[in-house]
């Protein structure tokens, strides 16, 4: 676009008001600075926009034209600005993030509940998938917050570390009591049971490989479980021995439904916590943040989220 845009606006305003008189008086300028637009508006488009007669200005038939298109074209403007100051009244924006299913219903649920409970009208993406496909996603920028396990230290990378998470075997007393008549007293439960395990492509199967090389583990039975929640289930069944998370089965091993089989190493804690970019720190993603996790809002790239919708 060649022109200036004030001179399309005084343009579509003088087109609107059908008077020069008129739409000085609704752009708080002056009648001479009006038609000296219009003039130059003209000259540049090798066309008359306007014919003038004693009551005013009406359109030429090429004038109707650019009429038409500035009419959309300030009517998109309007939409816009209209759309900003609805979101700054109501808080609108859009958060993506991404976890996996397990870590989103046992951590993320409650966070969300404060976030909705304050912004109601804020539009939100889960992203449920595993943790090394939330990192893959959180870098190619297609979710703008992860709940993971801490991943290694990336530039610009935050991490903010909300709870640490105890990896633990578990089964039911009835399975280990079939598991001692059947095998006796002294038996290995890892070389004689049925051993539980999330599948392959899971990160917290890969922690748990690792542990069980380092410390010579063997199993001689294992069902691969793509859930948690199916882990837990079918150790609460009996099918077996399961691994899971202690803090996601604190009730049942409180009232003895679940029972925590003894390591003679026991398995490192790890931190979950949320991973974002900040240098992509968006206002709805501030909101979150401040919401949240107050409580990390001194901790290093916690401070000074400037939520401005």
């Amino acid at each position: 676009m060649e022109q200036n845009l004030s001179q399309y606006k005084i343009f579509y305003e003088v087109a609107r008001a059908g008077n020069i008189s008129k739409a000085a008086r609704e752009l708080y300028i002056s009648q001479p600075a009006i038609s000296k637009a219009i003039g130059k508006l003209e000259d540049s488009l090798h066309t008359t926009l306007f014919s003038r007669n004693s009551r005013g200005v009406q359109l030429t038939e090429e004038g109707k034209i650019l009429f038409e298109h500035t009419c959309r074209a300030f009517g998109e403007i309007a939409n816009g600005e209209l759309k900003l100051k609805r979101a700054r009244e109501f808080h609108m924006g859009h958060i993506r993030i991404g976890g996996s299913t397990t870590l989103c219903r046992y951590i993320m649920v409650s966070y969300l509940k404060n976030f909705i409970e304050q912004y109601p009208h804020v539009k939100i993406t889960i992203e449920s998938q595993s943790t090394t496909q939330t990192m893959d996603m959180l870098e190619q920028q297609k979710i703008d917050l992860g709940l993971v396990a801490e991943p290694k230290p990336q530039k610009n990378m935050v991490f903010l570390p909300i709870i640490e998470i105890e990896d633990i075997f578990v089964a039911s007393p009835t399975y280990l009591e079939n598991l001692k008549l059947r095998e006796g007293a002294g038996a290995d439960v890892f070389q004689t049971g049925n051993i539980m395990l999330l599948d392959q492509s899971n990160i917290t199967r890969r922690y748990l490989d690792d542990y069980m090389c380092s410390n010579h583990i063997e199993p001689n039975n294992l069902l691969e479980v793509t859930t948690m929640d199916l882990l837990i289930e079918f150790a609460r069944i009996g099918l077996g021995v399961g691994s899971v998370i202690k803090e996601f089965v604190k009730e049942d091993l409180d009232n003895g439904r679940l029972v925590q089989i003894k390591l003679d190493t026991p398995i490192h804690k790890r931190t979950v916590g949320f991973a974002y970019y900040s240098n992509r720190l968006s206002n709805t993603l501030s909101m979150f943040l401040n919401c949240c996790l107050p409580e990390l809002m001194g901790m290093p790239g916690g401070a000074g989220f400037g939520c401005k919708i």
